[in-house]
């Protein structure tokens, strides 16, 4: 039993290897990379990895001490920090308690990942003119993950929950590491070559810059931007981009809202179907109702057209002009009838008869001429007088001049 005297409890050798480390690393500055920046938002503690090309060490920055900061810490950033090394006892985890933080500069890695997406961005390859549009029914998906992954699975849940009636057809590649973008572009690739789908989902779940870095890559870009079949992207979390989100087709914050961008809900389905169906019986018995309308105003214009009708038409209107025709003759007759009868009022009146009764006479000579000129008959001689009661005899006894 003499031998096991010695021995530490997991939690006694924690303690003392912390008591070690804080004892000799008490203040010190160190530089590097950040990577998996979480910012926890109810305690406002700051956790992350610094890192350089050879290793890393986890990081803590409590909020007393982050207040202070001048700036937003991120992936990729380069900064020196100043703080103890101590140990995360539960987990007998070597970490650095920061109190003091400053930039130096972006990362190699963030460095390329910037200079990659300004030159991409430059060509056009971000524009949303190249992207392709979502098809708002697919039949067949495909994904593109790794096949044992969290992310696919979470995929597959909501495809079957969503919409069973959708056929799944998943390409696995590795994600991160040596030779995932080569994966990545073969997949894609073939599902181009053989088609068969009508969209895909490219995804992967959260992790650091260096665990996304295959999807930073341009080969992987360039190939999402040649493909012919709509791409949606749904790498990481939410607060994760990478070049691959920015060239795709759609961007989702994750693989699960990946799928809910990809699948409708097969109850939407069914309504917009019903909805669909409502519009097209509703179109169609409008443009049916035009149809026999246009109907009638044909036989209209037929029965219009025909012969006897056209015949009875012109006779009917034949018939008015005949009884205009008599009306205006009767009119006219009238008229003339009224104006005969005045003049030959007025011809009775300028009659030999009734200028007698106005008190005229008239000289006959002996031969029974009417006498127009007093030199028509000589002095001495006789003539006769007309009246309108009787003849008188008389003698011309001289010339009188006037």
């Amino acid at each position: 039993m003499s031998e096991f005297q010695d021995c530490f409890t997991v939690s006694n050798l924690n303690i003392r290897i912390r008591e070690l480390l804080e004892h000799r690393f008490t203040d010190v500055w160190v530089k590097g990379e950040i990577s998996n920046f979480h910012h926890h938002p109810s305690s406002g503690h700051m956790y992350f990895t610094l890192k350089d090309t050879g290793s890393e060490i986890r990081c803590a920055m409590f909020r007393i001490n982050n207040s202070y900061l001048k700036f937003k810490p991120n992936d990729g950033m380069e900064v020196r920090l100043f703080g103890l090394v101590t140990v995360f006892e539960k987990r007998g985890q070597v970490q650095l308690k920061v109190s003091i933080m400053e930039p130096l500069g972006l990362g190699d890695l963030y460095k390329s990942f910037e200079l990659l997406k300004k030159s991409l961005n430059e060509e056009g390859l971000f524009l949303e003119k190249h992207k392709e549009k979502i098809p708002s029914y697919p039949i067949n998906i495909g994904i593109i993950t790794s096949g044992s992954s969290s992310a696919c699975q979470d995929i597959l849940n909501v495809l079957s929950r969503r919409a069973p009636n959708i056929n799944v057809l998943i390409l696995s590649v590795r994600v991160q590491g040596d030779g995932a973008a080569d994966e990545i572009v073969q997949a894609i690739n073939t599902f181009n070559e053989y088609g068969g789908v009508d969209v895909l989902i490219l995804a992967r779940g959260g992790g650091s810059i260096e665990d996304l870095w295959s999807f930073n890559e341009e080969k992987v870009a360039r190939s999402i931007s040649s493909s012919s079949i709509p791409i949606i992207s749904g790498i990481g979390h939410e607060t994760d981009f990478t070049i691959a989100d920015f060239v795709s087709d759609l961007r989702a914050p994750t693989p699960s809202a990946a799928a809910e961008l990809a699948a409708p809900l097969l109850d939407d389905m069914l309504l917009s179907i019903s909805e669909t169906q409502s519009r097209l019986i509703r179109s169609m018995k409008n443009q049916l109702e035009q149809k026999w309308q246009i109907k009638d105003q044909i036989d209209k214009r037929i029965a219009n057209q025909q012969p006897a009708t056209k015949i009875e038409r012109q006779s009917e209107k034949l018939s008015q002009l005949y009884k205009r025709f008599l009306l205006a003759i009767d009119i006219k007759c009238e008229k003339y009838s009224k104006h005969t009868e005045s003049l030959s009022k007025q011809l009775i009146n300028l009659g030999p008869k009734h200028v007698l009764e106005r008190g005229y006479a008239i000289p006959f000579d002996q031969l029974g001429n009417i006498i127009r000129k007093a030199d028509q008959i000589s002095v001495g001689e006789e003539f006769a007088l007309k009246t309108a009661r009787g003849s008188l005899s008389a003698k011309k006894t001289s010339d009188i001049n006037t």
